[in-house]
């Protein structure tokens, strides 16, 4: 049975040319880029030729990309980072609702070291609007981290206007974006943002697992995340991932030079999965925004069934996809983004997040539109709800 892939918000497959471009550094030029002999040399060689392939794809200086161990990592050090060298300065922080745990969680944490932090609400499309990051923004101020993307509906938020409204209402405020979604997927400028620092995963750009970056603008205060070494100029100690990180420049060499058609044929896929969708099946409902989304998100809710149930019948026919129910969160709570664009609980439950990548095809789109309608009338017969439905619109 062939399976078809379709979590690339997940995590992408590794592209054959990242892996050959990091087997020499696995094997016969295995030295430590902090050596000073020719092995050493030549992986430090790597390492920074590599950074300035990834400053390339965000339009930033090399020497303002610092190399993580992922995004969760990036996230967690420009948070804590920030609090812990401003807070002689204020100890208040400005987020969203709809964040990654990455980010959410460490924002619950640092409450618990005294900071304050305010969660702004999303409209139900998902989107941030800059007047609440405004009204939010206290003397006390002191960092605003909301992410470029969401991971899960697909809503791209207006990044460079809310850095405007943040640096009129007072400069020396921080501005951090999450853009481990949008990276590689849509044009990201740091420039063009606005922003002070912006996150990067290498494993969703076709690159190897366990290496991401942090863009830090020239002039920012902030402390070093891990200490005990002078790697990473001082501001991220460990002995380098040099083939992880060598994979990650040539991933992002790679999607750098394809992006602008990529976009335009995901796009077009996405838009006919979606219609697709809409059409064929009976009360589903499209999460994010219709037109401001990601160029490969799909997301919906079906009614009167569980996400759980409808992944594991895509399973049997070959599909890979996702959910933000209990069975992919391992909570009985259904998402919290699809919470907070104000879906009810039982709604949110039966969600299907589909978001395609380079190997994707139109045949492939057909073959889910051929088989999802009867996996979901097949679901609903089942389901006590759908029996003691109301007559309701096709589609809410």
């Amino acid at each position: 049975m062939k399976r078809i892939y379709m979590d690339h918000a997940g995590t992408t497959p590794m592209r054959k040319e990242v892996l050959e471009a990091m087997l020499p550094y696995l094997t016969d030029r295995f030295g430590n880029a902090s050596s000073i002999y020719s092995y050493g040399r030549e992986a430090k060689t790597a390492l920074e030729d590599s950074r300035e392939k990834v400053a390339g794809l965000i339009g930033a200086d090399a020497r303002e990309v610092f190399f993580t161990a992922g995004g969760s990592e990036s996230d967690n050090w420009a948070l804590r980072g920030i609090a812990a060298a401003n807070g002689d300065k204020g100890n208040h922080i400005i987020t969203s609702s709809i964040e990654h745990h990455a980010v959410l969680h460490t924002c619950q944490d640092l409450e618990k070291q005294g900071y304050k932090v305010t969660y702004l609400p999303v409209d139900k499309f998902g989107l941030v609007d800059p007047e609440h990051v405004n009204n939010a923004i206290t003397d006390e101020t002191i960092l605003v981290s909301i992410m470029h993307a969401n991971n899960e509906i697909g809503t791209i938020e207006p990044i460079a206007e809310i850095s405007k409204v943040i640096k009129q209402k007072r400069k020396n405020i921080y501005f951090h974006t999450d853009a481990v979604q949008t990276v590689g997927k849509i044009p990201v400028n740091v420039n063009d943002l606005g922003v002070d620092l912006l996150s990067i995963s290498s494993h969703k750009i076709y690159g190897p697992k366990g290496v991401g970056a942090l863009y830090i603008r020239k002039g920012t205060k902030i402390k070093p995340f891990i200490t005990g070494g002078a790697q990473e100029s001082q501001r991220r100690a460990g002995t380098e991932n040099v083939p992880g990180i060598v994979g990650f420049g040539r991933a992002a060499e790679l999607i750098g030079k394809e992006l602008e058609k990529e976009h335009e044929r995901l796009s077009k896929l996405r838009d006919k999965l979606i219609h697709g969708i809409m059409e064929k099946i009976p009360h589903v409902r499209l999460n994010g925004h219709p037109t401001r989304r990601l160029p490969h998100n799909v997301n919906v809710c079906f009614e009167f069934i569980e996400g759980e149930s409808l992944l594991l019948n895509l399973d049997m026919k070959g599909i890979c996809a996702s959910s933000g129910s209990a069975c992919t969160s391992g909570s009985l709570e259904p998402s919290h983004v699809l919470l907070a664009i104000g879906l009810p609980h039982k709604i949110a439950h039966g969600s299907l997040r589909l978001t395609l990548g380079r190997d994707n095809t139109e045949e492939d789109v057909n073959y889910i539109l051929e088989i999802l309608p009867d996996i979901v009338s097949k679901l609903r017969e089942m389901s006590p709800l759908f029996a003691e439905r109301k007559e309701l619109p096709k589609n809410v």
